[in-house]
């Protein structure tokens, strides 16, 4: 009675259900593949990824070189600005001081044109002055006496009806004049 027990027991514990072969399954490269190790596995999706990525890494790297360069070429126009600046304000300064310079000459010269017309007769004067242009006979009048401007438009206005308006004329216009002489009284 134990042996036929043993046996029972050993062969149920023993016992396997005979399994169904499976028909042989094709077997695609692609999935063999994807069951070995990470680093084998191919996806053309993820190729294409990468390799837009490579041409946009290309892409920015042109355009960063772009960029280099033409900041290169901004900081050469900027000094290059910067030196014509400075030139021009060197220019501007020179010509400044000219005509400071040329004013100052220029006024020296009508005060002694200005005495040289006064000394002189005013009939003799009043005919010089008529042949001038009307702003360098007010120029020089602001540098006489009144006393003697009076003489010479006097002298002036005897010389005929135009010569008289002339006359009146430029009296006007020495009254606007903004610079007075003050030594002339």
């Amino acid at each position: 009675m134990a042996g036929v027990l043993i046996y029972l027991g050993a062969s149920v514990a023993f016992w396997k259900t005979p399994a169904i072969p499976a028909p042989p399954a094709v077997v695609d490269p692609a999935k063999e593949k994807r069951n070995g190790p990470s680093w084998d596995f191919i996806n053309p999706e993820a190729d294409q990824l990468i390799a837009e990525l490579k041409a946009e890494k290309k892409s920015l790297g042109k355009k960063e070189q772009d960029l280099k360069e033409l900041m290169a070429r901004l900081e050469a126009e900027r000094s290059e600005l910067n030196v014509v600046t400075q030139s021009v304000r060197q220019l501007q300064t020179d010509f400044d001081q000219n005509v400071l310079r040329i004013t100052e000459e220029e006024t020296a010269n009508l005060k002694k044109l200005a005495k040289v017309y006064a000394n002189m007769d005013p009939a003799t004067a009043s005919k010089i002055l008529a042949e001038m242009d009307d702003a360098s006979i007010i120029k020089i009048m602001v540098f006489m006496k009144d006393v003697e401007t009076a003489a010479i438009w006097e002298a002036l206005a005897k010389q005929g009806q135009a010569q008289a308006k002339r006359a009146a004329t430029l009296s006007d216009r020495i009254r606007l004049t903004s610079f007075r002489n003050n030594g002339a009284k």
